[in-house]
């Protein structure tokens, strides 16, 4: 299912919060939504939900005006909501029951949701009783239960060890495999990097950037190279002399073996592969230096942008 936005506007007062949103998440894959906090983020969810309604703008499924009555949602927001005091499976099946599902087929999807999230021993406990970590896999359970089109998750690794993290991870890439309809929101970048291939960051309500991840980071000048090889120091001093016009800089960073070469022009990098092959040096890696996409956030997200 597609889901698209076109230029979402939404006041609270006198205050703008959100100016002109427009992007697209198409199905099976998903999409990062980025954004500081009070960047506009959370109104955005909130519309999509139909929690909020936009004081403009359209939102559409599959090229028609969106009908949420039809539409199965999955929402992990950041703050939980589900009851401390009360059994797991009770609120499961309670919650999936308030989403239209019939008893039997909650109390069934259930058990197969406290299977899949390896918290099946806890079915009859109460959430207090949990750990951080567990709360939050019955939280993803709940989020899933009702087989979601559409699933918007909201920092859904905050409190989770390595292990359940990784239970997740799963979860996740399985979500998009199916096909699902996936918006992650997290300050947590090297997730948005491993699940996303497109990203919208929001700042101060309206949308600075939008796109495929990979084709964002092309976009950026191919101009900075770097080297790895246990002969660094000798590396730096060969290719200086033999390119002392076309390179900019070359000096160690951060890791000893690790050469950062500035050129002068992307399009010598053929010409130092061609030197460097012709050379005895011992390589372990050589590639084109991108920006990660925690330095494309700050840059597009910070005062005065």
């Amino acid at each position: 299912m597609e889901l698209k936005l076109t230029d979402i506007c939404k006041n609270f007062g006198e205050k703008e919060v959100l100016k002109n949103v427009s992007f697209t998440a198409e199905g099976g894959k998903a999409l990062g939504l980025l954004g500081r906090n009070g960047a506009g983020k959370t109104t955005t969810i909130r519309i999509i939900m139909g929690v909020f309604f936009a004081d403009s703008g359209t939102i559409e499924t599959d090229g028609s005006p969106i009908q949420r009555s039809n539409i199965r949602f999955g929402y992990m927001p950041e703050e939980r909501g589900l009851y401390p005091k009360q059994l797991i499976s009770n609120q499961l099946i309670y919650l999936a029951q308030l989403r239209g599902m019939s008893r039997s087929d909650a109390q069934k999807s259930c058990d197969k949701w406290l299977d899949r999230m390896e918290m099946s021993e806890y079915k009859n406990k109460k959430l207090e009783t949990l750990s951080k970590g567990n709360q939050q896999k019955i939280q993803l359970a709940a989020t899933l239960m009702c087989h979601p089109q559409i699933v918007i998750l909201d920092e859904p690794f905050s409190g989770l060890d390595p292990v359940n993290a990784m239970l997740l991870k799963d979860v996740i890439k399985e979500m998009i495999a199916s096909g699902t309809t996936v918006l992650f929101s997290s300050h947590q970048m090297n997730y948005i990097e491993e699940f996303c291939e497109s990203i919208a960051i929001l700042n101060d309500g309206h949308i600075v950037l939008d796109g495929k991840i990979n084709q964002i980071k092309r976009s950026y000048p191919r101009d900075k190279i770097l080297i790895i090889s246990p002969q660094a120091e000798k590396l730096i001093s060969f290719v200086l002399q033999k390119m002392s016009g076309e390179i900019l800089t070359a000096q160690n960073e951060d890791d000893p073996h690790h050469v950062i070469i500035k050129l002068k022009d992307p399009d010598f990098k053929l010409s130092l592969m061609r030197v460097l092959s012709d050379s005895s040096f011992d390589i372990d890696c050589f590639q084109v230096c991108e920006p990660s996409l925690n330095d494309i956030f700050v840059q597009y997200t910070e005062a005065g942008i």
